[in-house]
């Protein structure tokens, strides 16, 4: 099974991922965890590229293809091999990101992001999609403290830095996003204590576990 986590920044995406590991342990399942960008080795490269704050001069196609590139080599290294060994993978962020982020929040076409997407994934979608929504300005204000706390506010605050305007058009761009793509992406309110909102990925997942 694959399963990926979406949404803005601040959502408690690395919490919930956490929790699910746990879930699918319980019932006897080897779990693998990687994420986007970085989850190969050349990704983790790429990933230094895309989210320090000194990369402000990249261009919005720039931005683009080096997600698809660590996208196409994160399928062929890391995700089909540990899917065709039988675990579970779970991946913080995929395709659905360069839609919402590049498409709906820089302005590039979804539709013609969504055909690159199927190149880079090499036909690997995910069986289920959970978008954690959240209100932009409570998310961000968990972000900066995630980052400062963390020491990350050099080395992978870039998003972070963005205009709220972008931020709420990333929200947006999810959220219609997830309404045309409802049999995959499935969306959970973000914003209770993180028991709370794992109950419901829960739920979420043991549907789409008994369907």
């Amino acid at each position: 099974m694959f399963v990926t986590f979406e949404g803005i920044e601040g959502t408690g995406k690395t919490t919930q991922i956490t929790k699910l590991k746990e879930y699918f342990e319980s019932m006897g399942r080897e779990v693998f965890l990687t994420l986007e960008p970085g989850g190969s080795r050349i990704g983790t490269e790429l990933r230094k590229m895309l989210l320090h704050v000194d990369s402000k001069d990249i261009t919005s196609i720039t931005e683009l293809f080096l997600y698809l590139a660590d996208r196409a080599q994160h399928i062929a290294q890391v995700i089909k091999p540990e899917l065709e060994a039988g675990k579970v993978v779970i991946s913080d962020r995929f395709a659905d990101s360069t839609v919402c982020y590049q498409g709906y929040g820089r302005g590039l076409d979804p539709k013609l992001l969504h055909q690159l997407n199927e190149v880079a994934v090499d036909g690997c979608w995910p069986d289920l999609t959970i978008l954690l929504d959240i209100d932009v300005e409570v998310g961000l204000k968990r972000a900066m403290t995630r980052n400062m706390r963390d020491g990350k506010t050099q080395e992978e605050g870039r998003f972070e830095q963005e205009h709220l305007s972008f931020h709420s058009r990333v929200r947006e761009g999810y959220l219609t996003w997830a309404a045309l793509n409802r049999d995959r992406i499935k969306v959970a309110d973000a914003s209770g204590t993180p028991d709370e909102v794992f109950a419901n990925i829960k739920r979420l997942v043991d549907t789409k576990l008994a369907g």
